[in-house]
């Protein structure tokens, strides 16, 4: 599916750089751009070598706009397998915005989100959970993130998928045979020939589920919120964290009233830290409102670091604090143990019950200790990459599920020896649906979601 118009687009971030980049695709591409392109070589665009830059100078009529270097890209051996045009000027905003605009003026359109990459899907170079790991490459936090990402990018997700479908449509092909021939009885081998190679595509499809939590993570970082009382060391921890004053510490209660967020790089994996007002009973409007946000980012965490005060009695807050956290994967801090302690063993095993707690003092190795805890709740002790196709896209992971469904009606059927139309029905739900996860059955919807998630100019 080739596309016919030109689209154009700055492809480098607004605001001060060395360099800008405005890149051009479609069968106009080179024309536009050999209007407004003066080379020194006096060679243009079009007559010059494929994949070469070319230096001169862009001019808007006899004004010149900026000195640039340009590169043509012909298809299909280009990003996007269309002819592309590439314009290397002078970073900032003016140059790049000029250079566009005489690209728009000549009948070159304005690129919509991710519009370049789509068209690479679209055009056969990449199939769409490739295309998907293009943003997610772009989106990377750490560099293990970013390894997962360009695994994908590689097509290791694709072939892993494309594995399965063939399987199924061998059971496919088998059990057509069999429909095409009535008058033959079945045999019963074929029967545990299919149940043999559905239990192994459904083995397949729980190998790449298995990994979906440990590949969100790693992509997303781990979404945490720290939760107490007013001055129980929650915003002391964050700045351990961070090495830095990111959050007001006083002992004044209350000093924290809003949601504060900042990102820890763990070993590679990104925490995202928010410290939250401290929970307690309060006149106070505006405390009350950080209160209720701190209670609502629970709800939207992956894990809650809870901190109570060993230098002070326990109170009725400190009770509902430990309900909050009681159905979330969490970790307990006990803090202040270089201080006086106010809170008997005897009190202490009462409140925690069977709830494990780790006694720290977050002004000496506290969040050491936590970032350590960490790991092994979530790594097993050690993070690394243990396998080389991660699935950490929701819309994959539903569509996977789809398929282990349909998979496991397909087995049924075959342990109960039903007709083999209607297990074949179910065989072709699981291949619709892995063919979601790389485009072939995916919606012109689901492709406007997809690429609106990517810059204007990638």
């Amino acid at each position: 599916m080739m596309l016919t118009d030109t689209i154009a687009a700055i492809s480098t971030a607004t605001g001060q750089a060395g360099i800008g980049i405005v890149r051009m695709s479609g069968d106009e591409s080179i024309r536009i751009a050999d209007k407004f392109f003066r080379p020194i070589s006096k060679k243009t665009i079009e007559d010059s070598k494929n994949r070469t830059m070319m230096y001169g100078h862009i001019y808007d009529s006899e004004k010149l706009v900026d000195e640039v270097l340009v590169c043509k890209m012909q298809g299909p051996h280009s990003y996007t397998r269309e002819d592309i045009v590439e314009i290397y000027c002078h970073g900032g905003i003016v140059s790049v915005r000029k250079i566009l605009n005489l690209l728009l003026s000549a009948g070159a359109r304005l690129a919509d989100r991710g519009e370049f990459t789509k068209r690479a899907f679209l055009n056969g170079r990449l199939d769409l959970s490739q295309a998907e790991a293009v943003i997610d490459v772009i989106n990377s936090k750490s560099e293990i993130s970013y390894d997962m990402s360009i695994k994908q990018l590689e097509g290791n997700l694709s072939g892993a998928i494309r594995s399965m479908k063939e399987k199924i449509m061998r059971m496919t092909a088998l059990i057509v045979a069999n429909i095409d021939f009535p008058e033959d009885e079945i045999d019963m081998a074929n029967y545990r020939r299919l149940e043999e190679e559905a239990i192994d595509v459904i083995g397949d499809i729980d190998g790449l589920l298995a990994n979906s939590n440990r590949g969100r993570l790693i992509r997303d970082g781990i979404n945490t919120v720290i939760l107490g009382k007013p001055n129980v060391g929650k915003s002391s921890l964050l700045n351990a964290m961070l090495k830095d004053e990111r959050a007001i510490v006083t002992d004044i209660p209350g000093t924290t009233r809003d949601i504060i967020t900042d990102y820890v790089n763990l070993e590679g994996v990104l925490l995202k830290i928010t410290d939250t007002a401290g929970i307690r009973e309060t006149d106070d409007a505006v405390e009350k409102i950080g209160v209720d946000r701190a209670k609502q980012s629970i709800e939207e965490s992956d894990l809650i670091i809870t901190i109570f005060d060993l230098s002070r009695e326990l109170e009725s807050d400190d009770y509902e604090i430990l309900k909050l956290v009681d159905n979330k994967k969490h970790i307990i801090l006990l803090n202040k143990i270089d201080l006086d302690r106010k809170v008997s063993d005897k009190e202490l095993r009462e409140f925690l019950g069977d709830r494990e707690a780790i006694e720290i003092s977050v002004e000496r190795d506290g969040a050491k200790v936590l970032e350590d805890k960490v790991v092994e709740m979530f790594f097993d002790g050690e993070i690394k990459e243990t396998s080389d196709i991660y699935v950490n896209n929701v819309r994959h992971i539903e569509s996977l599920k789809a398929a282990k469904k349909s998979m496991e009606d397909a087995l049924t059927g075959v342990k109960n020896e039903v007709f083999m139309d209607l297990i074949e029905v179910d065989l072709e739900d699981a291949i619709s649906s892995l063919s979601n996860i790389t485009g072939e059955t995916t919606t012109e919807d689901v492709l406007d979601v997809v690429f609106s998630e990517f810059c204007i100019g990638k």
